[in-house]
């Protein structure tokens, strides 16, 4: 199974963009998918997450209701939609498989990861 994540760029604060986490070489219907980002000097964090099927979705404080997140399994996409982007969104977002989802998030093993989309958000 291979992750592919895209949709990244450059916009402007208070602008929107969708990601995209795409899968190929297998099926991604028996894990959760996460999404995460890194800032430069900063510590991964996870941003949202959706379990098996859709049935729940969590996100991160900082992004709760601009963020949302969806999935699509027989189009084998994962989506995460950004509104009212900050400068504080800049990072290099990355998505994964977790084989364990609660409802505070996901909890891995991280099977596979994407190999990463830059977001620039500029002021």
């Amino acid at each position: 199974v291979q992750l592919q994540a895209s949709g990244g760029g450059l916009v402007q604060a208070g602008g929107s963009l969708t990601l995209f986490c795409g899968v190929s070489g297998g099926t991604w219907d028996r894990y959760a998918v996460c999404w995460f980002r890194q800032a430069p000097g900063k510590e991964r964090e996870e941003v949202s997450g959706i379990d098996v099927g859709a049935w729940r979705a969590t996100y991160a404080d900082s992004v709760k209701g601009r963020f949302t997140i969806s999935r699509d399994d027989a189009k084998n996409t994962v989506s995460l939609v950004m509104n009212s982007l900050e400068v504080e969104d800049t990072a290099i977002y990355y998505c994964a498989t977790s084989v364990t989802f609660s409802n505070l998030g996901c909890h891995g093993p991280y099977d596979h990861w994407g190999q990463g989309t830059e977001v620039t958000v500029s002021s």
